[in-house]
């Protein structure tokens, strides 16, 4: 997608439809029929959506991510550690919180997530969703034994054992590292490669699970990143991998989702949370800094923007056509700043 060494196929034969067209020559009218009737032919990705729309955690934003159904147990018995925490006696840690003097802020946030943190989010989730699979159903792309990742080949129990929560993050880590993709790009890895879980109807097991993750990384670098990893790029971090088993991957992952790379905020913003309901029932924390000068500065320099977007809406301009919004007393919406004191 995007290079010489991706392979994307497109959807509809547009290419064909229309050297068809120009092929028709004759009157003008003839020549309006036929590429009204080859665009008439194209699929619209809406039609190409499964029926059961809101059954697809991918998708919709109110389904239930799937990692989050196969980890259940997990979050309640985390729930229950937590409420048995609150029983202890005063002997246990303090928890650092905020004061007058001292706010903390965690540094993840839904648009500007914590790498670290969120890679081993993420390795949890495809943890749990190997752990807790509801068969073996798997494809020749993505078996191991088949297309090796590297030349010492698999063991022969390579489909047998289920991976730890550390080599998965081992795995995802080196990759993001060397191809120095962002956080929010591990989310949207998560998100493809669900789709294609529900798409394809099959299921994660210890012989296929790094084949299916590279493919979700691979084409979730390409959609999100301005400047995308090529696959030539993949094959210099594992290096007994070859372009053309590259292309291939790209190219059944895409046919598996149904060329469906689209990811509504909505679902992200569900995706990052489950995540975040996962770390805690895991007892994976995402550690809370003191606010610096520095980062204050920063988030009023947001607000602020904010405040004149929402202001100019509120009070008459391009978002409201020009129209002014009389508040009354009922709505009365003032501007306040107040001085923070850091330590």
């Amino acid at each position: 997608m995007g290079n010489k060494h991706s392979c994307c196929v497109y959807p509809g034969g547009r290419s064909s439809g229309r050297s068809s067209a120009s092929q028709k020559g004759g009157g003008g009218d003839n020549h309006e029929d036929t590429r009204e009737e080859s665009v008439n032919n194209l699929q619209h990705i809406s039609e190409r959506e499964p029926d059961d729309l809101e059954q697809d955690p991918s998708l919709h934003p109110t389904a239930g991510p799937l990692f989050l159904t196969r980890s259940e147990q997990v979050i309640e018995n985390g729930l229950i550690r937590r409420r048995s925490r609150s029983h202890l006696d005063d002997n246990k840690t303090l928890k650092k919180s905020s004061s007058c003097s001292t706010i903390f802020l965690d540094d993840s946030t839904v648009s500007q997530p914590n790498l670290k943190n969120t890679i081993k989010c993420v390795a949890l989730a495809i943890c749990y969703l190997i752990r807790n699979r509801t068969d073996n159903r798997v494809l020749d792309i993505f078996d191991e034994k088949l297309h090796p990742l590297t030349k010492d080949g698999v063991a022969p129990d390579y489909d047998r054992n289920n991976p730890e929560h550390r080599h998965i993050y081992k795995f995802v880590r080196t990759l993001f590292n060397a191809a120095q993709l962002t956080a929010e790009c591990a989310i949207i890895t998560l998100v493809y490669l669900e789709r294609l879980l529900t798409y394809a109807d099959m299921d994660m097991t210890p012989g296929t699970w790094k084949r299916i993750v590279l493919g979700a990384i691979i084409l979730a670098s390409k959609v999100w990143d301005d400047q995308a990893v090529w696959n030539v790029d993949y094959c210099q971090i594992l290096k007994d991998i070859s372009v053309d088993d590259m292309n291939e991957l790209e190219r059944q992952y895409l046919v598996m989702i149904q060329f469906n790379i689209n990811v509504p905020s909505s679902v992200y913003a569900k995706y990052y949370f489950g995540l975040r309901t996962l770390a805690e029932a895991y007892d994976l924390t995402f550690p809370a800094e003191p606010l610096s000068k520095e980062r204050a500065q920063r988030l009023e320099a947001m607000a602020r923007t904010w405040e004149d977007k929402y202001a100019m809406q509120v009070g008459g301009g391009p978002g409201r056509n020009g129209v002014k919004k009389w508040s009354s007393l009922d709505n009365v919406c003032t501007y306040r700043r107040s001085v923070a004191i850091l330590s």
